[in-house]
């Protein structure tokens, strides 16, 4: 029985070329590509499968640079899409991002692709929020947009394994102990503070985001507990706080 298992066995890589043909639609794919490992890997499956497709990078404005060398190098041809402001002066208008209350995921990274059948790396294995989404599903936002999903089962192993058996280059930052790779000041990341200190450029641009945000909203109740834009800018660093807790999930729109 084992023997007939293995010899039926098919590496994941050949299911997710099967999906991506399956799927592929008359004008194409819109591929979701972030430079990020996973979507390296979707990128090589796009080609192999012999789809149609236009690769795009959501520019956040605070991706870490070794990311940003490496697309330019190895990624030319991707398609790079400029927000109408950048994160650091959307901050002041809109309020520091929070676990809460990411109002810059939908905004910066999750961008384009309207009525186009659009190519993710997302995997069940990243979150509990994505073990429920489907290899092929409807945007719940913009219904005109349909993702499909194909290597949702696989395994940062697999993940791994493929890339290494096909010699794909990979951003640096990964061989420097980032399991992830994505905004420098993601509200999820616990290593914030030691990210800021390895870019001192954005530490720069945050500092003068707060500065002005705090300009806005100090005269607004939930403001007072800070004496100064310093005091909010090391409170928001700070890992202490309840990603639960109604009044951080609130604190971003500072009603």
């Amino acid at each position: 029985m084992e023997q007939i298992m293995l010899q039926g066995f098919k590496p994941p890589e050949f299911r997710s070329i099967e999906i991506i043909k399956a799927h592929e639609p008359p004008d194409g794919y819109w591929l979701a590509f972030s430079g990020g490992k996973d979507s390296i890997v979707l990128y090589d499956l796009a080609c192999r499968a012999e789809v149609k497709f236009d690769a795009h990078y959501n520019n956040t404005t605070c991706d870490p640079p070794e990311l940003i060398y490496f697309m330019r190098e190895y990624y030319p041809f991707v398609i790079w899409e400029h927000p109408a402001k950048s994160i650091w002066d959307a901050i002041p208008e809109r309020g520091f991002p929070m676990r809460n209350g990411r109002w810059c995921c939908e905004e910066y990274k999750e961008r384009g692709g309207q009525g186009r059948f659009v190519l993710t790396g997302i995997r069940a294995e990243e979150s509990p929020r994505r073990r429920r989404r489907q290899i092929v599903e409807s945007c719940y936002k913009d219904t005109s947009k349909i993702y499909v999903n194909p290597i949702i089962f696989w395994s940062k192993t697999e993940v791994w394994d493929y890339i290494k058996s096909r010699n794909l280059p990979y951003c640096s930052l990964y061989n420097n102990g980032w399991s992830r790779i994505g905004c420098v000041i993601c509200p999820f990341e616990a290593q914030i503070k030691e990210r800021l200190a390895a870019y001192p450029g954005y530490y720069k641009l945050l500092q003068r985001a707060f500065m002005k945000l705090y300009e806005n909203i100090k005269h607004r109740p939930s403001a007072r507990r800070w004496q100064n834009s310093e005091e909010m800018l090391e409170w928001w660093l700070g890992r202490n706080r309840s990603s639960a807790s109604k009044d951080t999930a609130t604190l971003p729109l500072f009603s």
